[in-house]
């Protein structure tokens, strides 16, 4: 590949995560103004509890504490130990139906 070649590449690259993420700030914007943010967040709160996650991440925290030491450890430590092994645990259906939940929520929208 030329270097022309992957300039031009690099500028499409760079246009399209300008849209894409102007397309996020839209499409959240909508989920904001409607009210189907926060009926998402309470839907994806239940089912979170519902499966059982909220106790696993709970447990993972009891463990990530005892091991480090109360006293040798921050909140903003603490998440960030515990972020990743949250995101992991969610379940795949509770992602497919909020996936799902948005995209029936995009499709009652005209003007997005």
């Amino acid at each position: 590949m030329g270097f022309q070649t992957s300039v031009v590449t690099n500028m499409a690259d760079s246009e399209r995560r300008i849209k894409d993420a102007q397309m996020r700030a839209t499409i959240n914007q909508k989920l904001v103004e409607t009210g189907e943010r926060e009926r998402l967040k309470e839907v994806l709160r239940t089912k979170l509890i519902e499966c059982g996650w909220r106790d696993q991440l709970k447990a993972h925290c009891k463990d990530v504490v005892k091991q480090k030491g109360l006293e040798h450890i921050t909140v903003d430590e603490l998440v960030a130990e515990i972020t990743p092994k949250g995101r992991a645990l969610v379940p795949d259906s509770v992602k497919k139906e909020l996936l799902q939940r948005i995209r029936h929520f995009l499709a009652q929208q005209s003007n997005i």
